[in-house]
């Protein structure tokens, strides 16, 4: 693939086909294999308040997300065990048991027993304690929620580790701000766009204004030529910026903790396929997370996350914060929309990836290995 010394392919190998990103059949498999097995983000712990459950969907399926009075978080299958009736129709309160609204069947809101079939009078076959609800996986990672269905979750493992941002105090970080954007694209395009940034001087001047390197299409000093890791590297941001706002300065205190390395950076990514990514700004984060919604429609979310101190400002305003950055995913999200209409194409059967697109290259890597069903 590259050398030892060059993040950059050293071929240019095909494109997932056309039908990968409109083919129902296709779609579907992906819900199965990847959505309903991989960890799916489920927002933010401190916007889940305590004594309440909500509805979500993950992969296609219906889930109660539930957090009791006490602060503990379960998630259970959003289905009776009776005939099937869906429990949770919207959020509301939760106290020690979950009642299905049609028959009155009762679970323990803590484990999912079976409590109670109400009106309803079992014969001796049946079995009480194999009739709970069905359980489904929770992990809490830096102050978000993540869900899985499968019946056995591998660990959860983002793209750089669980320690990545250990430097930030992210589980204490409140959502300020929040864009919701419906996007006419298949989810894997909107990831491919985020892969590359060939894209970057033709579609994002402000961002190539703020983070020089973007000029020259690419996302970092080592896919340079000629670099290697003794090559000395700066600052990403243009003279006299630190982060990622409209006048690169910071919009409250800076985080403490973080390293020369990680301040220089200015905006620290994590991965979490397919669900979202986090990025770790010196001042604030932001989380943003992909739902798809048919297999050419997809829901984005984008939560900009602040320490408390910042948000109590005098005169704080988040929507300004995430000025910056919502006029960059509203142009990722214009360019992933007429990249869709493209490969609708009669003509179009699948593309090229040049040596600078490695990371979509890593991607379609990890969709085919998860679409093998064993």
């Amino acid at each position: 693939m590259a050398t030892a010394q060059s993040l950059l392919l050293d071929h240019c190998p095909p494109t997932l086909p056309a039908e990968a990103y409109y083919d129902a059949r296709w779609y579907d498999r992906e819900q199965r294999l990847i959505w309903q097995r991989e960890w799916i983000y489920a927002g933010r712990l401190s916007d889940l308040p305590k004594g309440v459950m909500r509805p979500v969907t993950v992969g296609g399926a219906g889930v109660i997300l539930c957090r009791s009075p006490e602060g503990d978080v379960t998630a259970y299958h959003n289905t009776c065990r009776h005939r099937g009736s869906e429990l949770c129709r919207a959020e509301q309160p939760l106290g020690k048991m979950i009642r299905c609204p049609y028959h009155a069947w009762s679970y323990a809101a803590a484990d999912g027993r079976l409590l109670s079939t109400a009106q309803a009078t079992p014969t001796e076959d049946f079995d009480k304690t194999g009739h709970g609800l069905f359980p489904v996986a929770v992990t809490l990672w830096n102050g978000s929620v993540f869900l899985n269905v499968a019946d056995a979750p591998k660990p959860f493992a983002p793209d750089l580790g669980l320690n990545a941002h250990d430097n930030w105090p992210m589980a204490d970080l409140v959502t300020g701000h929040r864009l919701v954007r419906d996007l006419a694209c298949n989810w894997k395009v909107f990831w491919e766009n985020y892969n590359e940034c060939l894209h970057c001087p033709g579609i994002h001047p402000e961002l190539c204004d703020l983070v020089p390197v973007y000029r020259e299409g690419i996302m970092s000093e080592p896919e340079r030529p000629g670099w290697t890791p003794e090559t000395p590297t700066g600052h990403a941001l243009r003279d006299g910026a630190v982060t990622w706002t409209l006048d690169g300065q910071p919009c409250g205190p800076v985080f403490p903790d973080l390293t020369e390395a990680e301040r220089k950076t200015a905006a620290n990514f994590v991965t979490i396929y397919p669900t979202a990514f986090v990025v770790a700004h010196v001042d604030y984060a932001r989380v943003v997370s992909l739902v798809p919604t048919g297999p050419e429609t997809t829901r984005l979310t984008a939560e900009w996350l602040f320490a408390p101190a910042t948000m109590a400002q005098d005169g704080f305003d988040p929507a300004r914060v995430a000025d910056f950055a919502t006029i960059v995913l509203d142009q990722d999200a214009e360019a992933a929309e007429m990249n869709q209409r493209g490969i609708r194409s009669p003509r179009y059967a699948s593309g090229r990836l040049m040596p600078q697109e490695f990371d979509i290259y890593r991607f379609h890597g990890w969709v085919l290995d998860r679409l093998k069903d064993n």
